[in-house]
């Protein structure tokens, strides 16, 4: 009795054999951790330039200026640079870069930088990322390259980024940063034309949704209040009820970036929510 023998192409076989564990691959594990980029000097009256309907009587606050550091596998991503040491009294003594030397993350392993909106206590530290793409909201690099630049755009602070001629990618929808829906920067306009949060899903903690300037703080949140100075009051209000969807939706953790009475739902660094 006579047997046939299939004889497939030894490359053909490799790339079954590879193909094989990549279907079934885990996904990538995904960390978030706060950094300290900023504390405000003193206490804002948040009645006097947060709402335009003259709430928050007598509410004054300390703001928090965060930065935070994603780690998706083995890439790496970082949300707002809020302000440079030394540049005024509500700046951090250490600088982002060193802060992520401590985590033994260099500014080049940094594949994407996030920006929430233009505005310089965001803004503040984007130099050293030399190899990042930049993500920001297509209205507000609009405005960055403008010129003639809407009042309170940091054009400085992208200096180095435009002369250099660097990566930039202006964003007019959400976009899957790493194409598995665990982080997504969500198009959240109306503090800023091209205004964004972050949505970062963790297996432990849980969504995490990181409001940029969207909102202040929880009054602020709890009430759909609008500082007088936002761009667009009818975009901030659809902004901060779709958002407050999304937290009903998907049971989501927020964190009030400037609030620091939201400091505490994230591990203080250098550990990292999971």
């Amino acid at each position: 009795m006579l047997r046939a023998t299939i004889l497939f192409p030894v490359g053909l076989c490799a790339n079954l054999l590879i193909g094989l564990p990549a279907m079934a691959q885990a996904p990538a594990e995904v960390t978030l951790t706060r950094i300290e980029c900023g504390t405000g000097a003193t206490p804002t009256d948040v009645g006097q330039r947060f709402t335009d309907t003259f709430a928050y009587k007598d509410l004054k606050l300390t703001f928090t200026f965060s930065c935070y550091l994603i780690k998706h596998g083995g890439e790496y991503m970082v949300w707002d640079t809020g302000f440079a040491p030394g540049t005024n009294p509500n700046a951090p003594k250490v600088g982002i870069a060193d802060r992520l030397k401590q985590l033994s993350v260099a500014p080049d392993q940094v594949k994407y930088v996030g920006i929430s909106h233009f505005h310089a206590d965001h803004t503040g530290q984007l130099a050293p990322f030399t190899t990042a793409t930049l993500l920001i909201g297509k209205g507000d690099w609009d405005q960055i390259t403008s010129p003639t630049p809407m009042q309170g755009a940091n054009v400085a602070g992208f200096k180095s980024w435009i002369d250099e001629k660097r990566k930039v990618e202006p964003l007019t929808v959400d976009k899957d940063v790493f194409g598995d829906g665990s982080v997504v920067v969500l198009r959240m306009p109306g503090h800023t034309p091209g205004h964004s949060s972050l949505l970062v899903r963790l297996k432990e903690m849980g969504p995490v949704l990181l409001t940029g300037d969207l909102v202040h703080f929880r009054e602020n949140y709890d009430s759909g209040g609008v500082p007088w100075f936002n761009f667009d009051r009818a975009a901030t209000v659809a902004s901060i009820e779709r958002m407050k969807g999304i937290v009903a939706n998907i049971k989501a953790t927020v964190v009030i970036q400037h609030d620091m009475r939201d400091i505490g739902k994230l591990p203080a660094f250098p550990a990292a929510a999971k």
